[in-house]
């Protein structure tokens, strides 16, 4: 009993409610939002291609969404920031059951995305904010463990409830966020947790104007986010269309899609400390090369299974290459940047994020016109092609440190 409650005293009470809403959050929209595109195509007419519009829209509007949400929290605080962007997308969850015009769908997954955005941008804030900094990369890694705790069971719980894909999902999604959103409104008034916290003003803030001079300027950054955007893409597409494929040519295809979505998880849970240790001895191009052949031999596993076995397995390999890519991308990144430019550089890889729009829209064209074989191939081939654009972005950044002679120290 004590060991628990040291533990619990070495955090601020507000972080350990923010934790608990980050697995009980990301549990219920992974109950519902991997099965956006089965949901919608089931209450609508809508084909597949705008049915990965209206998804890719989502992330999308996110990628400006992480550039507002630190201005806007900065100017009306963190706590009422986050408690409107949780009572946004409580309203987005809703608009999915209750509209069926395109057009406010479309709208709405923009809410979503944006609403989203704000909510991840500022409860990493309001984490750092109330947490010594000796003690934030552990917090922050608690934080992703529970994201993948919540992407783990949730899929799998809505699966075995028999309501993964149904309006009573995003009901719940929406109820339960409204819920979260009261419990953290009285928590911080209890705790009396300042309703303005000053930011950082010696960190650099990325800007789009600044993102986009220093794009023009550094060819092999520019090269590496085009990489990141290839992979995004591949990314971005699998669950949307996947859904979609697994429905229509899978008996009890959604609840196999659940189980594939928890495979996912559960992956990373399990394997990335042991699978990042293990590769650490490859240089950061081996270890995004290894993670792009893996996702592309995922691919080719959805393309080729007939058998939940066989799925499941394909989607473990997907997930391999995924666990090997993200953590390389960031040193990657980190090891071209000047140290008084960093921001700027992060928040240009953040750019790659447009994959997340491009997989699920062009991935929906794809499966409509030719099906799904056809797709995943085509998305294999996108990963692999990927790996082009990281060779060159590694070349250019060694050239050009030869030619200085002195400064950056050269691409792994």
């Amino acid at each position: 009993m004590g060991k628990w409650k040291k533990a619990f005293a070495a955090y601020h009470p507000i972080v350990h409610l923010l934790m608990a809403e980050t697995v009980f959050v990301n549990l219920m929209q992974m109950m519902s939002i991997p099965f956006l595109a089965i949901y919608l195509s089931e209450t609508t007419t809508l084909t597949p291609a705008y049915i990965g519009l209206i998804i890719g829209a989502g992330p999308l509007a996110g990628t400006f969404g992480g550039f507002l949400g630190g201005i806007l929290s900065d100017l009306f605080g963190r706590q009422k920031l986050m408690v409107l962007s949780m009572l946004l997308m409580a309203a987005a969850f809703a608009g999915f059951v209750f509209l069926v015009h395109p057009l406010l769908l479309l709208l709405v997954s923009l809410l979503l995305g944006l609403a989203a955005s704000f909510y991840g941008t500022v409860s990493k804030a309001m984490m750092a904010d109330l947490t010594p900094e000796e003690k934030r990369f552990r917090v922050f890694s608690n934080r992703y463990l529970a994201i993948n705790l919540g992407v783990a069971i949730g899929p799998m719980l809505g699966a075995i409830l028999g309501i993964s894909g149904s309006g009573l999902a995003f009901m719940l999604a929406a109820c339960s966020t409204v819920l979260f959103a009261l419990v953290l409104w009285i928590a911080c008034k209890k705790y009396q947790v300042s309703a303005y916290a000053a930011a950082d003003q010696s960190a650099e803030k990325a800007s789009l104007p600044q993102i986009w001079n220093v794009l023009k300027q550094d060819v092999a950054l520019l090269a590496f986010v085009v990489g990141g955007i290839l992979l995004v893409t591949v990314h971005g597409q699998m669950s949307v269309t996947l859904s979609q494929y697994l429905r229509e040519n899978m008996a009890e295809g959604v609840a196999l899609f659940g189980v594939m979505m928890s495979a996912n998880g559960f992956t990373v849970l399990l394997l990335q400390v042991p699978l990042t240790r293990l590769v650490e001895r490859y240089s950061l191009f081996s270890r995004i090369a290894g993670g792009a052949a893996l996702m592309a031999v995922g691919e080719l596993g959805f393309a080729f299974s007939a058998t939940w076995g066989w799925f499941v397995a394909a989607m473990i390999v997907f997930t391999l290459g995924e666990i090997l890519i993200v953590p390389a991308e960031y040193a990657q990144i980190d090891q071209i940047s000047p140290a008084h430019m960093r921001g700027t550089y992060y928040g240009a890889q953040s750019v790659s994020t447009l994959g997340s729009f491009l997989g699920p829209w062009a991935g929906g064209i794809v499966l409509q016109a030719y099906g799904g074989p056809p797709m995943f191939m085509l998305m294999a081939a996108i990963a692999m092609f990927s790996v082009v654009f990281y060779w060159l972005g590694r070349r250019l950044h060694e050239q050009r440190c030869a030619q200085d002679g002195v400064g950056r120290k050269a691409v792994s």
